[in-house]
């Protein structure tokens, strides 16, 4: 059960799927990052439940083989929940390397989707967490690590750097993370973003330092049919630190997808 003050959240399965669906509509499916977790989403479900159906499929980050535990890994196991699950009209939304994932799935499988939001997303260029990770016993190293992701170290909460701690303390879950960080790197997705056709929504912290406002500009650039919002005091997980301005920015997004075409006369 994924729970706090104002909300309670069924886990629920399906086969080998571990996921939340909450309300009803057109679904708006939501991907983690490297060190996301669900309660990342808190807000947004809170929002988007009562307009369409969310769902949060919970990532293997740790659960593939090494062979597997790549980007591309990760994007299988999005397409083979989707289609378990027949998700159609997917509102596909990504933060980091979920953002990256959600890329990666749009190119490749395109037809079930509506639109596509990132956040803070890698796939051309990031500074990654992976590059000292022998210093994985220094709890204030790691807390360090983790108040880079926001604009206010505060956001970086003992029960999250506890998170992060126990994970890098993990010696497979460490070789995993390398593992995803360089498979993101390795995986640069230039060349391909121009054949993105969805409408694209990019929200982005103008104070990230993981992947920098220039990246948002370059996806914004490099994809046809997208808009870029940037949000002020914020940092590479927006719906996170400053969810109300990211739900704003989102239904407004949405709202525009619904507006009907304008027919010339």
């Amino acid at each position: 059960m994924l729970s706090n003050k104002k909300m309670s959240y069924e886990i629920k399965k399906d086969g080998k799927f571990k996921f939340i669906e909450e309300g009803e509509g057109e679904p708006l499916v939501l991907l983690h990052g490297l060190f996301g977790a669900l309660s990342n989403f808190k807000d947004l479900i809170e929002h988007f439940r009562h307009t369409n159906k969310v769902v949060v499929p919970m990532l293997p980050l740790f659960e593939l083989d090494l062979l597997h535990t790549s980007v591309g890994g990760l994007q299988k196991f999005v397409y083979k929940f989707i289609e378990t699950r027949d998700y159609k009209n997917i509102h596909l939304m990504g933060n980091s390397l979920g953002g990256h994932v959600a890329l990666i799935y749009t190119l490749k499988h395109p037809e079930r989707l509506k639109s596509l939001i990132l956040a803070g997303s890698s796939g051309l260029f990031e500074n990654g967490m992976g590059d000292s990770y022998p210093k994985r016993r220094d709890k204030e190293y790691i807390r360090k690590k983790t108040q880079v992701t926001f604009y206010d170290p505060a956001m970086a909460t003992e029960e999250l750097v506890n998170e992060c701690f126990a994970i890098t303390n993990n010696r497979i879950k460490v070789i995993k993370i390398i593992a995803l960080a360089k498979s993101a790197i390795r995986n640069n997705l230039g060349e391909e973003l121009n054949q993105i056709k969805q409408p694209t929504c990019l929200i982005w912290g103008n104070n990230d330092t993981i992947t920098p406002p220039f990246v948002a500009k370059e996806f914004n650039k490099l994809i046809p049919n997208s808009e870029l919002h940037f949000i002020d005091k914020c940092g590479h997980a927006p719906m996170m630190e400053v969810p109300g301005e990211f739900n704003r920015v989102l239904d407004g997004f949405f709202a525009k997808l619904k507006a009907p075409v304008a027919t010339v006369l």
